[in-house]
C-alpha cells in the first residue's frame, strides 16, 4: 500500500481537474487571444476561473492575476513592487522563515540596494509585532510574511500584521505568501487588509505549473514578464488555459466543505503526534494549537537518524514524506525555520515533515507509526557504529 504524506510538496490532481485538463489540451486548445471561435472557448474558460477565484477571495475579478506558480508570484510581488515604489523608499520587510522564493528575491533586492529587514520569531514560528512595529519606519514599502510556514506550519497573525502596517506605514504595500494556506483558510484579502498574495495550484490538488496571485487595486506594482500584454499588460505570455481551468477546479473544489476537512486534517495531525510522541526520542516541532498552527503539516525530529536515511527507508516500504522544502531539497543546507525556532543542530539533521490532505487515513498513520516503531532502533544502532 502507497502511503504519501508529502502533500506540502504537491498533491495528487482530483479527478474532476484531469478531466478539465485533458479536455483543454485535446478539445478546447485554442489560444484565448485568437480572434476565432477556438480562441473564445478558451478565454471563456479564463473568465470562469477568475469568477471562481474572486468568489472565493471576495475580491473583483480584475484583480486576479495568473502566473506559472508560487514562485513567479512571490517574485513578481516582491521585484515588482520595489521597482513600482522605489522612490518611495527602500525598506523592506520580512521573516527569518520565508520560503526561497521569497527569500531569493529579496536578496537580489538587497544587492540592487533596498534594506532587507528579517525579523525573528519564537520557538512557535510566529514574529513578534512589537518587533515588526518597531521596524516599521516612513522608507518601508512593503512588508511581506508568508501566511503558513512549509516547514513547521507556523500560522503568522495576518489579520494583526496588516492592521498595524497599514496603520503605521500608510503607503506600504503588505503582501502575504498564502502558499500553504490557500485551500485550508478562508481568505479574504480586503477584509484583513492584504494587498497582494500568492497562491499555487499543485498545493490544493491542481495542476503543477500555475498559480495566481491578488493584486489591490490600489497597489502599485511593476510587470517583471513583458511580451505581448496579455492579462493587461501586467503578465505577458500565452496564457496557460488548462493549468488555469484545472486550477480553478481544484479550488471550487477544496473550498467545497472545508471547514469540515480541516477538522479532519486536526485530529489526523493531532493524533500522529500523539503516536510520534511514543516513539523514543522524537522532537516535534512548533505548536499543537489550532490558531497558531496549520491543520496538515508535521515537523519532528527522530534524533539520531539522519533525516534522508530515514526517508529512503520509508520510501523503500511505499511511504513518502519530505526531509526539507522539496523546492530546495537538492541544494542541502541549514534549514532557516528550524534555525529560526532554535533547533539543536541534532534535530536539524534528523527532521521529517509529514503532510496530509483530506484523502489521508489514521489507517495510514498506524502503518507508518509500525514502520517507524520497526526500523528506527536499526537505524540507530547502524548510526552508532
Amino acid at each position: 500500500m502507497e502511503i504519501y504524506f508529502d502533500n506540502s510538496a504537491t498533491t495528487r490532481c482530483y479527478d474532476s481537474v484531469r478531466d478539465v485538463v485533458v479536455k483543454t489540451m485535446m478539445e478546447d486548445y485554442g489560444n484565448p487571444s485568437s480572434m476565432h471561435q477556438k480562441g473564445v472557448e478558451g478565454e471563456q474558460y479564463l473568465k470562469d476561473a477568475r469568477q471562481i477565484f474572486a468568489k472565493i477571495l471576495k475580491v473583483n475579478e480584475k484583480e486576479i492575476y495568473f502566473t506559472s506558480g508560487g514562485t513567479e508570484s512571490n517574485n513578481w510581488a516582491l521585484v515588482g513592487t520595489a521597482l513600482a515604489n522605489k522612490r518611495s523608499g527602500n525598506r523592506i520587510i520580512s521573516t527569518a522563515i520565508e520560503h526561497p522564493a521569497v527569500s531569493e528575491p529579496l536578496r537580489f533586492l538587497e544587492e540592487q540596494g533596498f534594506e532587507i529587514i528579517k525579523l525573528g520569531v519564537d520557538k512557535n514560528g510566529q514574529i513578534s509585532l512589537e518587533e515588526l512595529e518597531a521596524a516599521l519606519t516612513d522608507k518601508t514599502i512593503l512588508v511581506s510574511t508568508m501566511y503558513v510556514n512549509n516547514e513547521i506550519g507556523a500560522v503568522q497573525p495576518v489579520e494583526e500584521i496588516a492592521r498595524l502596517v497599514h496603520r503605521k506605514c500608510p503607503g506600504a504595500l503588505y503582501h502575504v505568501d498564502a502558499i500553504q494556506a490557500f485551500g485550508k483558510y478562508q481568505i479574504f484579502p480586503k477584509r484583513i487588509g492584504i494587498d497582494l498574495m500568492s497562491a499555487s495550484g499543485h498545493k490544493i490538488h491542481g495542476p503543477k505549473g500555475v498559480g495566481l496571485m491578488y493584486m489591490s487595486e490600489k497597489a502599485k506594482v511593476a510587470p517583471i514578464i513583458l511580451g505581448g500584454g496579455q492579462q493587461k499588460g501586467m503578465r505577458s505570455g500565452t496564457d496557460n488555459v488548462s493549468g488555469i481551468a484545472g486550477f480553478a477546479q481544484a479550488a471550487k473544489e477544496i473550498y467545497t466543505d472545508r471547514e469540515a476537512k480541516n477538522i479532519s486534517l486536526y485530529e489526523l495531525k493531532e493524533y500522529m503526534i500523539e503516536q510520534l510522541k511514543t516513539l523514543d526520542r522524537v522532537v516535534v516541532h512548533g505548536t499543537t494549537d489550532r490558531e497558531k498552527s496549520a491543520p496538515h503539516i508535521i515537523n519532528a525530529s527522530l534524533v539520531g537518524v539522519g533525516s534522508e536515511v530515514l526517508l529512503h527507508t520509508l520510501e523503500d516500504r511505499q511511504i513518502y514524506v519530505s526531509a526539507g522544502s522539496a523546492c530546495s531539497t537538492h541544494k542541502r543546507s541549514k534549514s532557516p525555520t528550524l534555525s529560526a525556532i532554535d533547533a539543536k543542530k541534532e534535530e536539524m539533521e534528523s527532521s521529517v515533515r509529514f503532510s496530509f490532505t483530506e484523502e489521508n487515513t489514521k489507517e495510514e498513520v498506524d502503518t507508518v507509526i509500525s514502520v517507524l516503531k520497526e526500523v528506527l532502533p536499526l537505524l540507530r544502532r547502524y548510526r552508532a557504529h
